[in-house]
């Protein structure tokens, strides 16, 4: 497996996985209310904020951070049977969990945030199934390189991910 193959798709599977996911918690767990009346709102952009919206269209250079670590531990991620569970484990430990900083969800946003506990797990599944379904699509298209089907269905769905923030950006008034 050559370091550019698991880099570059890293960097789309990231950034597609990261989509589905922002969409679904979005809509599932009403983050317009999050943000107006909890407490999120103090420490996050409003969701009309070209940051925000540009976000998904930034998720490459984070995915191409990923690709670069996924590469050196191609072995246990690709190299086994159930090398994506391995990932996510991984991706859920160190990187969600256990992460030095204090995001809602993490124990360090636990222990140094002012957050409610509920706020901590109503924003937990969102991180948790993104880096699940990340770590299982990428261990199926990296081991199954001959697919073409999921080559052309990624690169479509990245190229969407990547359109998507750059028309609304455009088409969004500014005050």
């Amino acid at each position: 497996m050559p370091a550019p193959e698991i880099i570059i798709k890293t960097a789309i599977a990231h950034t597609v996985t990261y989509f589905i996911a922002g969409i679904a918690a979005y809509t599932l767990f009403d983050y317009p209310f999050l943000l107006a009346e909890t407490d999120l709102g103090a420490s996050f952009r409003s969701l009309g904020d070209p940051m925000v919206i540009a976000g998904p269209a930034l998720q490459p250079i984070r995915g191409l951070l990923f690709g670069c670590v996924f590469y050196m531990l191609r072995e246990p991620f690709f190299g086994v049977e159930k090398g994506w569970l391995t990932m996510w484990v991984v991706l859920a430990s160190i990187g969600i969990l256990g992460t030095f900083g204090a995001p809602p969800g993490s124990i360090e946003g636990v222990i140094y945030t002012v957050l409610p506990m509920s706020l901590h797990l109503t924003m937990l599944p969102e991180v948790l199934a993104q880096s699940f379904l990340l770590s299982w699509l990428l261990f199926q298209w990296v081991t199954h390189p001959g697919s073409k089907w999921i080559n052309w269905a990624m690169a479509a769905a990245f190229l969407l991910v990547l359109l998507f923030p750059v028309l609304a950006l455009v088409v969004t008034p500014r005050g």
